[in-house]
């Protein structure tokens, strides 16, 4: 019963802080607050557990496994990228050289070119860039940092306008939308299956 009740508190201030920090939507939050109900603790009454389950709640460990899924995107972004520029003369960031390093950084590592048409009509893109008049009448590009749903309509018409006037090339950069709630349920089969996999890469080191 303490397991049961302390994995609930924890995963809903959890997943609320998350929610409301902008880290996730609220279906996200949700289905880790039905899992803490459904699976506080790992079932050992189903399964034999992993040697590498160590924390008592089991909704923290199919988080952190789903955290840890999602970054491997990072991997996919990266050589995809690398694979563009093998592809290209031109520079990754052609029309950008004035966004800072941090930004073209992020940018490597959470999204890649795409085809503005493309932009157009998958919905789980995101551009990570905008176009906007400056004061003097110039178009001027920029990194987006953290895109928002909101925002994505107006910044893709912006986008198709300049690349109608001419102002832009066929490719943007870009970022898939994918839900957390696929990571998450990933992370609920690996967690069952494997364990932790954040502890078995890192808790060696910690003990």
């Amino acid at each position: 019963m303490y397991t049961y009740v302390l994995s609930f508190i924890i995963t809903s201030a959890l997943s609320v802080a998350l929610f409301y920090a902008g880290a996730f939507g609220g279906a996200d939050a949700k289905a880790l607050i039905c899992l803490s109900l459904a699976l506080p603790s790992y079932p050992t009454y189903l399964l034999e557990p992993p040697q590498n389950i160590v924390s008592p709640i089991f909704p923290i460990i199919v988080f952190t496994n789903a955290v840890f899924l999602a970054a491997l995107t990072v991997v996919y972004a990266v050589l995809r990228n690398l694979l563009w520029k093998s592809r290209n003369e031109k520079g990754l960031f052609e029309g950008l050289e004035k966004e800072s390093i941090g930004r073209k950084i992020l940018a490597l590592l959470c999204g890649y070119k795409v085809k503005i048409t493309q932009l157009e009509t998958v919905e789980h893109l995101y551009p990570l860039e905008d176009i906007y008049v400056t004061e003097t009448g110039e178009s001027r590009r920029r990194l987006l940092v953290f895109p928002k749903d909101e925002e994505r309509e107006g910044i893709v018409e912006r986008i198709l306008k300049a690349a109608d006037e001419g102002k832009l090339e066929n490719e943007v950069w870009a970022t898939p939308g994918l839900p957390l709630l696929i990571f998450i349920t990933a992370g609920l089969i690996v967690s069952l299956t494997f364990g932790d996999i954040v502890w078995a890469i890192f808790g060696p080191a910690l003990v």
